[in-house]
């Protein structure tokens, strides 16, 4: 068991939580949520000891041990990927390499060999002889194939250093594990073999995420932030948002009957209270009313942006043609033989593990890249507003958030341009920031005030809720089903995919494509595709 006592953060006269008392249990998976700037990350780095509180202290069952998810992804760069993982128990690497240093000596004396014989002893004790299988197995479920198990972490691409860290985390069955967004740059596959993990983990789990549908999926309990508090629920993320919606709907209720009866009481003192007949009844009506207090609604920290893509122009019936399309990097095919048609009613989401393929095929629909075989032709009445992967480009400037927006309109009316910018919670002398300086859902924020400025009527977004809190991807998702346009794009939220595409697209790991016209449960049901993704995944792990 871990739990917060009296916990307190002062962020110079800001209070971000105050006396804080929550108790996590052996058993559970608590999804911790709450806006972007709420203390999330924050509050795990206090129950982790990575961050000092204002005030009040982190308690741990004695002996238990707690592991987290490293957010340095550099921090292990000159270890092997191995070892990196095996640190996730760290006297069991502690004890693993002063064994070892004892048995490399050329002097062994009787007091090694005593050392020596308690540190098999505790080795033995921690599994420690299963350490390197263990370990193997976890990056294998989560698509670190043996063939990088002996490599530097420094030559892994992000993605992959991002499962090791996962891995790390995980390993050696901690009794506490908590666990900062760690779905972000995961593939589908390695998701849900996290999802089966967390979901067969008996000890206790804290789990920051955006993904609705991975917290819906892995927890019991639901840890609220906000009014500097945290409130905890029992039940998934949609049964807080639920019980919330309707405690706040509660509220509103009964403050109205007690606003109608205060209405009600001060009516009847102002008309009796000189009436020596009622004086009596005034009197004790003034009793009543002072006695009743509303319920306090305090601003909640969550902030809705408004998201309403309006395409200035209707589609028409001819809206993409791909043809036979390849592509070959660096002597590797990444697309092959691509070809597909979309209508004017398609809003299609590309999945899969292929994530270097999908973002290659948007760049060449854009014109940012050449294919090296086939032909693609946008219908005539198409116009289209892109959301890259990778934004650094689009913010390398000096220009404020009004002026980089006003760029990309075409009426230029101040007004006009701030409104697109105060939907999306750009208030006041947010618009003279400079969009060099901004976080990163702050840029992306900007990014889909410059989609609905621009009146397209074909949306190609490729991860457009990495940085996004929960709110502001619930807008999201919500404006996308509601667009009347063409939609492609790739995505790892599951809940996000599965109520807004009506198509699915994966490019598999070959370079070629499967292409479905169904929804995202119904495509990850069928039998034909979990055969092809147990293929691949053998075929990863045999390499």
């Amino acid at each position: 068991m871990i739990s917060a006592n009296n916990i307190t953060l002062r962020i110079g006269k800001k209070a971000l939580f105050e006396d804080v008392n929550i108790k996590f249990t052996e058993g559970n998976c608590y999804g911790l949520i709450g806006a972007n700037g709420a203390g999330k990350s924050t509050f795990l780095k206090i129950l982790s000891g990575q961050l000092d509180s204002t005030k009040g202290d982190v308690s741990i069952t004695p002996g238990q041990r707690l592991s987290f998810l490293q957010q340095d992804h550099f921090k292990y760069d000159e270890y092997q990927v191995l070892d990196t993982v095996i640190m996730g128990n760290k006297r069991l690497y502690d004890v693993r390499n002063e064994k070892e240093a004892i048995y490399a000596k050329e002097d062994f004396t009787d007091d090694d060999g005593i050392r020596a014989s308690e540190l098999e002893a505790e080795f033995a004790e921690m599994n420690g002889w299963e350490a390197e299988s263990d370990a193997s197995s976890l990056l294998n479920g989560l698509g670190v194939t043996t063939e990088y198990h002996d490599s530097l972490m420094k030559n892994l691409e992000g993605n992959l250093k991002v499962k090791v860290l996962l891995a790390q985390a995980l390993f050696g069955n901690p009794d506490i594990l908590l666990l900062d967004e760690p779905t972000n740059h995961l593939d589908l596959n390695a998701i849900e073999w996290l999802e089966e993990f967390l979901i067969d983990f008996s000890n206790t789990v804290i789990v920051v995420s955006h993904d609705r549908y991975f917290l819906n999926k892995v927890c019991t309990h639901t840890a609220d932030i906000d009014y500097g508090k945290i409130q905890l629920y029992a039940g998934n993320y949609d049964f807080w948002y639920e019980s919330s919606q309707l405690l706040i709907k509660q509220m509103k209720e009964a403050n109205k009957k007690k606003e109608e009866k205060i209405k009600e009481l001060q009516e009847f003192i102002s008309r009796f209270s000189a009436n020596a007949s009622k004086s009596r009844q005034a009197t004790s009506r003034k009793r009543a009313l002072e006695k009743i207090q509303l319920d306090e609604m305090r601003p909640s920290s969550r902030k809705y942006p408004y998201i309403d893509f309006r395409p200035n122009r209707e589609i028409g019936n001819e809206v993409l043609m791909v043809e036979n399309l390849s592509k070959t990097v660096d002597g590797e095919k990444i697309l092959d033989n691509l070809t597909f048609t979309l209508g004017h009613d398609d809003k299609v989401a590309f999945v899969g593990s292929n994530e270097r393929a999908k973002t290659l095929l948007f760049q060449i629909l854009m014109g940012e890249e050449e294919p090296d075989e086939g032909t693609y032709k946008w219908g005539i009445t198409t116009s289209r507003s892109y959301f890259p992967k990778d934004s650094t480009a689009e913010f390398d400037n000096d220009l404020t958030i009004a002026d980089w927006l006003t760029q990309y309109s075409e009426i230029k009316d101040a007004t006009y341009v701030r409104g697109f910018l105060g939907r999306m919670l750009f208030a006041g002398e947010d618009g003279v920031k400079k969009v060099k300086v901004l976080s990163g859902g702050e840029k992306v924020r900007c990014l889909l005030s410059k989609m609905m400025i621009s009146g397209s009527n074909i949306l190609i977004l490729d991860e457009p809720t990495n940085h996004l809190d929960m709110e502001a991807i619930t807008a999201l998702n919500n404006g996308l089903i509601k667009f009347p346009g063409v939609i492609l794009f790739a995505s790892h939220d599951h809940q996000f995919v599965q109520t807004t595409a009506n198509r699915i697209m994966e490019i598999l790991p070959d370079g070629t494509l499967v292409d479905k016209i169904t929804t995202y449960d119904e495509y990850l049901a069928s039998d034909e595709m979990a055969k092809k993704r147990h293929v691949y995944t053998l075929k990863e792990v045999d390499n």
